[in-house]
């Protein structure tokens, strides 16, 4: 019997509660959210569709009652304030900060066993911080974002190459930000064949712009963050974990010397299976690609460092 709670009930983690109920991921589910009612209204919706869409999870929503959370292998951890049009995800930091580690807090003493998946933004240092602060070893803390970043890098491929997402290879590993993730265009392909010896250099430059600000695009024409894209890449991550799959996924998570990076949570490859992060993934990235990854780490530790001005990390 598998379990998985997620942590805030709005538009993202109903997705991924949805999309885990849908492919039959978990046994249970459990919505968890601060607002009356609000993750219970969503539970009966989605156990509504049982027998539309044919699953047998059981979901169930409860309000701020972390008992009913207990004994869950993996948690997804999407509460927190959205973006709203020209917020950056740094802006969030204050206040999101002290949500996600009342939240981990909470999870743990029901589910101490819990793998922790973050959600939440600045996804990177939200990581970071759950990492310094809940006591788990680092392959239990990771952070989403790469999941859904390449997600996007491979939806942006299809479009200029005008060919099936699912026959596209792509990856996008640094912060999880519209400045300072690294859409890796030197290794994507379509069906073994490297995408750069397919679109010219103008083509693909547009391709790793349009995904740099994937989120703000969306955030623009909604009015609110991305859900559908962001939940169902948070459920892909859990899928991997509840299966074993060992999917190589960029994530992030804590690095200690990889990739010239040490006390930091950041988006690099990984292999992910039943203990969380299994494997760091080195790509042997070239000079100019280090660069832009030493560039993102600067500036995602430039967002951790707010966490100490704030008194959330001595």
């Amino acid at each position: 019997m598998s379990k998985v709670t997620v942590v805030g009930a709005g538009n993202v983690g109903a997705t991924c509660a949805n999309v885990l109920a849908i492919n039959e991921v978990a046994n249970q589910v459990v919505l968890l959210d601060v607002k009356e009612g609000f993750a219970e209204g969503k539970a009966l919706d989605i156990m509504q569709t049982a027998t539309l869409l044919d699953f047998d999870t059981v979901v169930t929503g409860c309000t701020n009652d972390y008992s009913k959370t207990a004994d869950s292998d993996v948690v997804v951890i999407t509460s927190g304030i959205p973006r709203k049009p020209g917020m950056t995800r740094e802006e969030l930091i204050g206040v999101n900060a002290g949500i996600v580690k009342t939240v981990s807090e909470n999870i743990l003493k029901y589910s101490p066993n819990a793998i922790l998946v973050i959600v939440s933004n600045p996804m990177d240092t939200m990581t970071y911080l759950t990492l310094k602060t809940a006591g788990l070893p680092k392959n239990k803390v990771i952070g989403m974002g790469g999941a859904l970043d390449s997600s996007r890098f491979k939806c942006y491929l299809s479009k200029a190459l005008n060919a099936p997402a699912n026959e596209i290879e792509g990856m996008v590993i640094g912060g999880h930000g519209d400045t300072t993730m690294i859409p890796l265009t030197r290794f994507a392909s379509y069906k073994g064949r490297p995408v750069a010896g397919i679109l010219d250099k103008a083509v693909l430059d547009k391709v790793v712009a349009d995904t740099m600000v994937g989120g703000a695009t969306l955030t623009g024409l909604l009015g609110t963050s991305a859900w559908y894209a962001p939940g169902a890449a948070a459920a892909y991550l859990v899928e991997s974990i509840l299966r074993d799959q060992k999917k190589v996924i960029p994530c992030c998570v804590s690095l200690e010397g990889e990739y010239g990076q040490n006390d930091i949570c950041i988006g690099v490859p990984v292999v992910i299976g039943k203990d969380g992060v299994e494997q760091i993934i080195d790509y042997k990235l070239d000079e100019a690609e280090m660069a832009l990854f030493a560039k993102s780490a600067a500036a995602v530790r430039a967002t951790n460092d707010v966490l100490k001005e704030i008194n959330m990390l001595s």
